[in-house]
């Protein structure tokens, strides 16, 4: 599979994470979104007619929007299910709902931090007010999910690819002005996915200290 990828992206890296945790290679296809914009010329718009980044080309048709390439590596590649439990209709609504926060993040803490980086035009005040809001309900969550002895965002023992959609707009929203620092249950989630055996970084993510535990997948 080709992965059309802009590195600094949150969104491609959760394609790149997702597939690295499969163990699924990916061939990538760096562009120059910026300054080039790449994705706006008519080649690119013939392969990704969005002209979205990232793109993943499967080998049967090019997905321009990342969490519809999220599931497609964990419906196709995942042979236990975890990733994306398809068999659990309470769970994968659940799923779908947390994907839905993952986009509001990218709209908010994302675009905060792409007018950091690259000078995207943003109500930058506005974006960094409803990533706040966005983060004082996942608090919420994972705060009480821990009382109940959860550690991921849906029921169960495995993460699921809404952790990995949510991971990639939390873990880099600091480079956008928005801190972490009130918000401890986030930031130890925040560890349960980089403590995942497979985990890859990319530029603004650490690894997670390597004296920490590891979480193996079943």
């Amino acid at each position: 599979m080709i992965l059309y990828d802009y590195p600094p992206l949150a969104e491609c890296y959760a394609v790149r994470l997702l597939a690295a945790l499969l163990d699924v290679p990916l061939e990538i296809r760096s562009l120059d979104y910026y300054p080039g914009r790449e994705h706006e010329t008519d080649e690119y718009l013939d392969i990704a007619p969005l002209g979205s980044v990232p793109a993943l080309d499967t080998g049967t048709a090019v997905l321009g929007d990342w969490q519809a390439a999220l599931i497609h590596l964990a419906a196709h590649h995942d042979a236990t299910g975890q990733w994306l439990p398809l068999g659990d209709p309470d769970r994968l609504v659940a799923i779908h709902e947390w994907l839905a926060v993952a986009r509001a993040l990218a709209h908010s803490a994302g675009v905060a931090r792409l007018h950091e980086l690259i000078g995207q035009p943003a109500v930058i005040e506005r974006c960094r007010t409803e990533a706040h809001r966005l983060l004082r309900h996942l608090e919420r969550h994972l705060w009480f999910g821990e009382r109940a002895g959860r550690r991921w965002l849906v029921e169960g023992e495995q993460p699921t690819i809404a952790d990995i959609a949510v991971f990639v707009q939390v873990i880099l929203c600091e480079e956008g002005g928005v801190s972490r620092l009130d918000y401890p249950a986030v930031r130890r989630w925040i560890d349960s996915v980089r403590g995942i055996r497979g985990f890859v970084v990319t530029s603004g993510v650490l690894p997670l200290d390597p004296t920490a535990p590891v979480h193996t997948l079943a």
